[in-house]
C-alpha cells in the first residue's frame, strides 16, 4: 500500500485520525443507476461481468471517475464464493440470485468443498490488480468484501432470497450440529477469500451481514456471533481494517461491537448518534442515510444528509455512507451532489 493510499481520508477516519472532511463512499456505488454500467452490462451476464477481470475493473472505476468519492469497492457479489463450494449460482432477471442446488441435508453440507480462493476465484485477484493500478495514482483505497457466514448460509439453504428464512432457522433449531458444520466451512472459505483479496491489493475489507436483522438477540449470540468473531479475527490478520455491516440490527449493536471489527456499519433504522453511543466512540462508524433519499428532491436530501453529519458531532471516525446500497432508480446527479455536499459541509467544521 503506497503512502498516499495509507493517508487517504477514508483510512485516516478508520484509524480515528483527524481528516480535512468526512470521507464518503456508497455501497453498490457501481451499479444499475449509472448509464455507463448499463451499457456494459447489456453485453454480458452478471457472472460474466464478475469473471471478466477487465470488465469488473472498469465497472469498479466508473463511479470513481464520475464522482468525488473517497474509496472504491470491488465490483463482485457476496455469493460468488459459494460456486467454488459446489453450489450452482445464477442471477435471474426479476428474481435476483438463485441457487440451483440448495442445501437440504447434512449430506449436502458434508459434500461442500473448501478450495483456496486463488484456485476458485483467480479472476478476483486479476481485477483487483487492474483497479489498484489506477487507484494508487489517485491515492484512493480499494475495499474488498465478503458476505457474512449467516447471510451466505441463508442463501445456500433457502435457494435465494427469503422473507422469513424458515428453512435456515429450521436447520439452526433442529440440527445445530449440522448448522455448526456449515458455518465452520463458510468461515474457512470466507477467511481465505478475504486474505486473498488483501494479498491482491485491497486496503480494507467489509463483511456484509445483510440478513442478520432477522434474528433475535439470543439466536444471534448463539448461532451467528461466534462465527462472525472468528471471521473478523482471521481478516484482521491481514493487517488492513475490517468493516462489519448489517441491516435491521439496532437491537444487536452491543453484541456487534464485541465482534472486533475496526468499523461498524449501521443502517438508517437507528440514529447515527444513538448507534455510536452503543458501539463506543473508540470505534469508527459508517452510515447511515436512507437509500431512497437519493431519489428525493435535493432540499430533502440535503436536509437529511446534514442531520446525519450533525449526529456524528464532528467526532473522528465517521465514514458517510448509505444504510444500504444505491437503488437502480437513483439519479446519478444526486449521487454527485451528495458526495460534494458531505465534503463541503463537514469541512466547515474540520473533523477533530
Amino acid at each position: 500500500m503506497n503512502e498516499s493510499v495509507r493517508n487517504s481520508r477514508f483510512l485516516k477516519a478508520v484509524r480515528l485520525e483527524p481528516t480535512d472532511a468526512t470521507p464518503v463512499w456508497f455501497m453498490r456505488q457501481a451499479g444499475r443507476y449509472m448509464p455507463e454500467y448499463r451499457a456494459l452490462r447489456s453485453k454480458t451476464t452478471m457472472l460474466g461481468a464478475i469473471q471478466d477481470p477487465e470488465l469488473a475493473a472498469e465497472i469498479t472505476l466508473q463511479p470513481i471517475k464520475a464522482f468525488d468519492l473517497d474509496a472504491a469497492i470491488l465490483f463482485n457479489d457476496i455469493l460468488t464464493p459459494l460456486m467454488g463450494m459446489g453450489l450452482e449460482l445464477d442471477f435471474v432477471e426479476g428474481r435476483g440470485p438463485v441457487i440451483g442446488n440448495p442445501i437440504t441435508s447434512l449430506a449436502d453440507i458434508e459434500g461442500l468443498m473448501t478450495p483456496p480462493a486463488a484456485e476458485a476465484m483467480p479472476y478476483t485477484a486479476q481485477a483487483i490488480r487492474l483497479v489498484t493500478a489506477e487507484l494508487d495514482g489517485r491515492g484512493l483505497p480499494l475495499i474488498g468484501f465478503v458476505g457474512a457466514p449467516f447471510t451466505l448460509a441463508s442463501y445456500a439453504v433457502e435457494g435465494g432470497g427469503s422473507r422469513n428464512y424458515e428453512k435456515t432457522k429450521r436447520l439452526m433449531y433442529h440440527q445445530p450440529e449440522a448448522w455448526a458444520s456449515l458455518m465452520d466451512k463458510l468461515v474457512h472459505v470466507l477467511g481465505d477469500y478475504l486474505l486473498f483479496q488483501v494479498q491482491s491489493g485491497c486496503a480494507a475489507l467489509q463483511i456484509f451481514d445483510s440478513w442478520a436483522g432477522t434474528l433475535s438477540p439470543r439466536d444471534y449470540a448463539r448461532f451467528v456471533a461466534p462465527y462472525n468473531a472468528r471471521l473478523i479475527a482471521a481478516a484482521r490478520e491481514s493487517g488492513v481494517p475490517v468493516i462489519y455491516f448489517s441491516t435491521g440490527t439496532g437491537t444487536l449493536l452491543r453484541a456487534i461491537s464485541a465482534l472486533g471489527s475496526d468499523v461498524v456499519g449501521v443502517d438508517w433504522r437507528i440514529g447515527l448518534d444513538e448507534a455510536w453511543a452503543q458501539i463506543g466512540y473508540d470505534r469508527a462508524i459508517q452510515g447511515n442515510l436512507e437509500p431512497l433519499l437519493l431519489q428525493a428532491p435535493w432540499e430533502e436530501l440535503e436536509r437529511q444528509a446534514k442531520a446525519v453529519l450533525e449526529e456524528a458531532g464532528g467526532r473522528r471516525g465517521h465514514i458517510f455512507n448509505l444504510g444500504h446500497g444505491i437503488l437502480p432508480q437513483t439519479p446519478p446527479d444526486n449521487v454527485a451532489r451528495l458526495a460534494d455536499f458531505v465534503h463541503e459541509f463537514s469541512a466547515k467544521g474540520v473533523v477533530r
